[in-house]
């Protein structure tokens, strides 16, 4: 089975907000990021769609016209109290936990990244393709980048070395 894993094009938020599960529009560069996105990718080839259902995937999914399976899972991390929250204006006593070691601790009111890999690793494993399949996952760059690091074994706290830019397409 051939996965091609999306990341969504830009989302519509300044820069310096933490905005995990919060539900998104795009910006107006999406057009251009979309063709970028089709350019690499065998569309006729492709047989499935999973797609997380915030707006900014789904909106970027819906450009294929290919049949589109929607699946909480493949959401962003759940920054709970953080979500839409300015990161400067986040207090450094409940900030610096989370910083030292993202991977265990659990954002208040979110979750821990392992649990974000726990989950996309749940989904991953229910995957029920024919070896000739080829299917797009369209998602965000946290859950990506917990796939990646299990498949290529990188350790999860080293993961951010896998970079992943808006519209990026990762053949696996």
């Amino acid at each position: 089975m051939e996965i091609y894993l999306v990341r969504h094009t830009t989302p519509n938020i300044e820069k310096g907000i933490c905005y995990g599960q919060s539900d998104l529009g795009i910006t107006d560069s999406f057009e251009s990021e979309v063709i970028e996105i089709h350019n690499q990718i065998p569309i006729k080839e492709i047989s499935k769609i999973y797609c997380s259902p915030l707006q900014r995937c789904k909106i970027l999914a819906e450009t294929f016209d290919i049949p589109t399976t929607f699946d909480n899972r493949l959401k962003e991390l759940d920054f709970g109290d953080w979500e839409l929250k300015a990161w400067n204006d986040i207090s450094p006593s409940a900030l610096n936990p989370w910083m030292e070691d993202f991977v265990n601790v659990q954002v208040p009111n979110g979750e821990s990244y392992i649990m974000l890999q726990e989950r996309m690793l749940e989904f991953y494993n229910s995957l029920e393709h024919e070896d000739e399949d080829s299917i797009i996952i369209v998602a965000h760059a946290g859950p990506m980048r917990a796939l990646l690091s299990y498949i290529q074994q990188i350790a999860l706290k080293d993961s951010f070395s896998i970079k992943i830019n808006y519209g990026d397409v990762i053949k696996i």
